[in-house]
């Protein structure tokens, strides 16, 4: 059951998830250009609503000694349930569902494999919350009034991944392959596919599915402009 806002005082809050290197950051800036461009057409404003982007990867939670040698060697399982802190992610939520004006969320490296302090996050008008088990939790999934699924396909996903790693994270393709080999794509079989039943709209494509990115920001400006006029 969707939870109950003050419009007033409460961000919408959205949950996008998917695979791996599905495209969900792309999608979420594409929505995101979208609502502020047309929100400040719509209201004849100069100021576009607020809209951030909240990401589970931050809500890593530190890996022991052992975990950090399997993670060298691409052998640590970083897209399982278990490698997250689901009740760190879930506080934050509620905080920022009930209208905390800032809240402290972890910050972290994907190079160190390791958080390396805290930063302040601030609340807006809408709150995009990305990951790859964004809607696994119940809990969580009961903070979001929307909830999106990414669906890409699992070539396209690691052509991406390899990218996207060897580029900004400093891991070699054999790390990197041996991590989807053993890891990736069989927990993203196991755990993050099946929480595609509990989106409200799946996302084909990526950010080149302009009508599905279209719709969802107007569905979002419309709740903006409904909120305003309250």
């Amino acid at each position: 059951m969707p939870r109950i806002r003050n419009y007033s005082k409460q961000p919408f809050i959205i949950g996008v998830a998917g695979g791996s290197a599905s495209g969900k950051t792309s999608v979420c800036n594409a929505i995101i250009e979208r609502v502020q461009c047309d929100h400040r057409t719509m209201t004849g404003s100069q100021e576009s609503a607020s809209v951030t982007i909240l990401t589970q990867d931050l809500f890593y939670r530190d890996l022991t000694e052992e975990e950090m040698g399997k993670a060298k060697n691409g052998n640590f399982n970083f897209d399982h349930p278990n490698a997250f802190d689901f009740e760190l992610f879930e506080d934050t939520l509620r905080q920022l569902a009930t209208g905390e004006p800032l809240v402290k969320v972890p910050t972290y490296s994907y190079v160190k494999n390791s958080r390396t302090g805290t930063s302040s996050f601030e609340n807006s008008d809408v709150i995009i919350v990305e990951g790859i088990l964004a809607l696994y939790s119940q809990k969580i999934r009961s903070s979001f009034d929307l909830k999106i699924f990414v669906d890409s396909d699992n070539d396209v996903r690691l052509i991406r991944r390899i990218l996207r790693d060897t580029q900004e994270r400093g891991r070699t393709v054999t790390n990197i392959l041996t991590q989807y080999q053993l890891h990736v794509k069989p927990t993203f079989e196991e755990f993050q596919l099946p929480t595609k039943k509990f989106a409200d709209i799946i996302v084909p494509h990526g950010k080149t599915n302009h009508v599905a990115i279209n719709l969802i920001a107007q569905h979002i400006i419309d709740l903006l402009v409904a909120n305003k006029e309250n």
